[in-house]
């Protein structure tokens, strides 16, 4: 039978040369101390700079969308058809754009005792309202001939609605902002 040989001393100059982690095991208390950290980060200057930054960023995407940039509009404002759209409503003048105005003076009315004058101011706010009614079906009504004429079959549903409650907002009130002036209307 033959012998095996002795064991090599150990002639390896690194210890850090072989697979091995060269190290002893840490025990779990020292694991789990190693892990622990907050889930937020607990300095002022972390929570400031995070605030900064939201802001910084929430402002940059108000622009954006006040500007019409694409990327920063909402789901229901994207795509050429709606700019199409927003462009045709900015360009005219609308009734609904006075009927806020109107109720507020209808409201002012109503508070005078006589009851005529608040019974024609009423009257008159809902002989308005139908004329506002009418402008929206007809604009409506316009901005889906023409945008089929522009964009042939691949129409968007929603159009005429999206130009009808636009058309009821007030010029300065409306989001994207009007990028056209009273009279250009869109080729």
């Amino acid at each position: 039978m033959a012998k095996t040989p002795p064991p090599a001393p150990d002639t390896a100059p690194d210890a850090d040369a072989g697979p091995g982690k060269n190290r002893p095991t840490p025990t779990r208390a020292e694991q789990e101390a190693a892990r622990k950290r907050p889930l937020v980060p607990d300095s002022r200057e972390a929570r400031s700079r995070a605030k900064s930054e939201l802001a910084a960023q929430r402002e940059k995407a108000r622009k954006g969308m006040a500007a019409g940039e694409d990327k920063y509009l909402p789901v229901r404002d994207k795509g050429p058809q709606r700019k199409f759209v927003r462009d045709f409503v900015d360009a005219g003048w609308h009734a609904g754009e006075l009927l806020m105005p109107l109720m507020l003076i209808v409201i002012l009315v109503s508070l005078v005792q006589n009851t005529a004058v608040v019974y024609y101011a009423f009257v008159g706010l809902w002989v308005f309202i139908l004329f506002v009614v009418g402008d929206m079906i007809i604009t409506s009504t316009r901005v889906k001939k023409l945008a089929r004429a522009k964009f042939g079959d691949r129409v968007e549903k929603g159009l005429g609605w999206y130009a009808a409650m636009r058309t009821v907002q007030m010029r300065f009130m409306r989001l994207p902002k009007p990028q056209v002036g009273r009279g250009q209307y869109p080729a």
